[in-house]
């Protein structure tokens, strides 16, 4: 269980708020690498606080910079950056622990459900559930990267050590096979019509131009592409 910085006194699980002194406690980034300060102030603005956020240097494998707001203690990551620090921070994970990421548990936050604006360009920005089982909504402009709220980047990686991200990957193989398998059956429902099967290679050569259900069209148009095709 971590302390409180400024009182020493426990810090309640899953949280960053001490219960005796009310000050937040940086968490999140202790014990993930010494960071120091690059620049006094950054151009992006803490969509929790509305002041400046700091950029700071993580120092992983070289420069490694990100921003963090002092107030909050919130922190935005460009696109690629938070993925990139789970998988420096977070090694050696072989198998998935279910029952360990099942009891991962997010206290609400200070905030409830709300939607918080780009420190980039001030757009709502979009809540997604990280991966599977993580239990972190994270707000994420598609374009200019991620936001955490403090406290969140200790769950990520909680998850990760979990067997999280392999969880994850391996809901996405499913996904994708069962896509393919779909896709498949369509393909068949479409051949199997009345006039015949066509080749497999037919399908890549017209692409979805034939891939109508209704079997009148669907040969005028195979007797067209034919014709112009000879």
């Amino acid at each position: 269980m971590a302390n409180c910085s400024n009182c020493s006194a426990p810090l309640p699980q899953n949280s960053i708020r001490c219960d005796f002194c009310g000050s937040r406690n940086d968490v999140d980034l202790k014990g993930v690498h010494y960071y120091t300060t690059h620049e006094t102030d950054s151009a992006r603005t803490c969509p929790r606080c509305n002041i400046p956020l700091k950029t700071i240097d993580l120092k992983l494998d070289g420069k490694f910079l990100i921003e963090r707001c002092d107030e909050c203690l919130g922190l935005f990551f460009d696109p690629g950056e938070l993925e990139a620090l789970l998988e420096a921070t977070v090694t050696n994970v072989f198998v998935i622990d279910r029952s360990r990421l099942g009891n991962i548990t997010i206290a609400p936050n200070d905030y409830g459900v709300s939607y918080v604006k780009c420190p980039v360009c001030a757009k709502i920005m979009n809540r997604v559930n990280f991966g599977a089982k993580s239990g972190v909504i994270v707000d994420r402009c598609k374009e200019h990267g991620v936001w955490l709220d403090g406290g969140e980047l200790r769950h990520l990686m909680e998850w990760m050590k979990a067997g999280g991200k392999l969880l994850d990957q391996e809901r996405q193989e499913e996904r994708k096979k069962a896509e393919a398998e779909q896709e498949r059956e369509r393909r068949d429902k479409i051949t199997q019509m009345p006039g015949g099967r066509y080749p497999d290679n037919s399908f890549d050569d017209y692409g979805s131009i034939l891939r109508t259900e209704d079997p009148d069209l669907f040969h005028i148009i195979k007797k067209a592409v034919d014709f112009f095709t000879r």
